[in-house]
């Protein structure tokens, strides 16, 4: 139980880590005590997940990186059984809208109204966002957090899921979005991926390191995240409330 639970808390809820410093075996025992709690304990009608907008999805999905590199960006849209591309790309970036499934804490795994920008690098693309597109069919084919967190091993043993390509990195610098009821707005952030490994070669987690390491078993992933001073749009970080941002 506890295993699955560290799953799902290192790779969503970092977030917690980045706005309020707490650490993190108290993030794990707030989520979980919020779990047991949570309004979302089964998945809604399909339609609620998607974004009946599709030209408003790809630009949501374009917020997540300054402009220069998000408008050459491909761009993928959710569809009812996964992600479909929408917009070609000539950068290699890939730009999505993350859902509950992957994108947000424990409590809303199954939360419809979770929306968080993302556009990953082409190592991360060919690796990372494979793993998140797969997770996002599960969870739109009603799967729950138990079973996935389940098949997430078997997949990467049997390389129906690929390990962390050297270079993967994503940027998550929107202002909008929604990323769920525990923690409503991301901070500002770049992360890099890594299939298991050692924080210390960064440094990260270390009094005064702006770099945040978090481990997740399940995946055999390191995660390490840096916040930054501004958003996608050039606006500095603080600028108006976090809750004036979000849809």
């Amino acid at each position: 139980m506890r295993k699955k639970k560290v799953h799902t808390i290192a790779i969503k809820s970092f977030a917690l880590l980045l706005a309020f410093g707490t650490a993190y075996q108290a993030v794990a025992q707030a989520a979980t005590t919020t779990s047991l709690a949570t309004p979302y304990s089964k998945m809604a009608p399909v339609d609620q997940y998607l974004m009946a907008d599709r030209d408003a999805e790809i630009a949501l999905a374009r917020t997540a990186a300054p402009d220069s590199i998000s408008r050459d960006a491909e761009v993928l849209v959710l569809g009812r059984h996964g992600f479909e591309t929408a917009a070609k790309g000539k950068n290699g970036f890939v730009c999505i809208v993350g859902r509950g499934w992957t994108s947000a804490a424990d409590p809303d795994f199954w939360n419809p109204k979770v929306r968080v920008p993302m556009c990953v690098n082409a190592a991360a693309a060919r690796s990372y966002l494979v793993r998140l597109t797969k997770e996002t069919e599960w969870g739109l084919a009603g799967h729950t957090q138990a079973q996935i967190n389940a098949a997430i091993p078997a997949a990467l043993a049997s390389k129906d899921l690929p390990p962390m390509e050297p270079g993967a990195m994503c940027y998550m610098m929107g202002k909008q979005g929604y990323g769920g009821d525990s923690n409503p707005h991301w901070p500002s952030h770049l992360m890099f991926f890594y299939s298991e490994t050692d924080p210390a070669i960064w440094g990260a987690n270390l009094p005064g390191s702006p770099v945040i390491a978090v481990a997740d078993p399940v995946e055999h992933l390191t995660q390490f995240v840096v916040p930054v001073g501004r958003w996608a749009d050039g606006t500095e970080v603080g600028e108006g409330s976090a809750a004036e941002h979000h849809h």
